[in-house]
């Protein structure tokens, strides 16, 4: 006969693969019962009712989603399983949970960063945005072009000929630029 351990605990199979991390499940009994110590068995235990609870819900959920010609489980459904399991104690406080995150996503989509908060209209966004790319492609031509004229000069100089003199690149300036670049 089996050790005790083995009975409360068989080994997973293909269909047990799919179960609650134990690190939140040993959380959450440390939380509730923080004074007392959970043998291991018990923990495993408790982590394979958890997991055949929720599997029961969700199956359940899905039934009346199909009942339902539904094709997504939505919260109702979960509720309604819960009251035809024989669970309906819980669905006063899941219902609760369930208006805690529905205000918890609302708050967020309120507070998101998205455009349509940021107060300025989508034309001046995008024309900031054009201002930048031809900021951006001015400042890399330039650089490309010091980079063209430094292996120049460096050709010229490996040759042996005189170094030509050539006037710095002239094109739109703005105010935070130095005079000094091109020396």
């Amino acid at each position: 006969m089996g050790s005790p351990e083995r009975e409360l605990c068989p080994p997973p199979s293909e269909e047990d693969e799919l179960t609650l991390p134990r690190a939140s499940i040993n959380k959450m009994i440390k939380e509730l019962v923080p004074s007392v110590r959970v043998a291991f068995e018990s923990r495993e235990l408790i982590l394979n009712c958890c997991t055949e609870f929720i599997h029961l819900l969700s199956s359940e959920a899905n039934e009346v989603c199909n009942q339902s010609n539904k094709k997504t489980i939505n919260a109702e459904h979960v509720l309604t399983a819960l009251d035809r399991l024989g669970f309906s104690d819980y669905t006063i406080e899941a219902d609760a949970v369930l208006k805690d995150c529905k205000a918890v996503a609302a708050k967020r989509r309120r507070q998101s960063t998205r455009l349509e908060n940021l107060g300025i209209p989508e034309e001046e966004l995008l024309r900031q945005q054009q201002e930048l790319f031809a900021k951006a492609r001015e400042e890399q031509a330039k650089q490309e072009q010091q980079q063209w004229l430094l292996l120049q000069q460096q050709t010229m100089s490996a040759e042996g000929t005189p170094q030509p003199y050539v006037p710095p690149p002239t094109g739109p300036k703005n105010d935070d630029e130095e005079d000094d670049d091109y020396s």
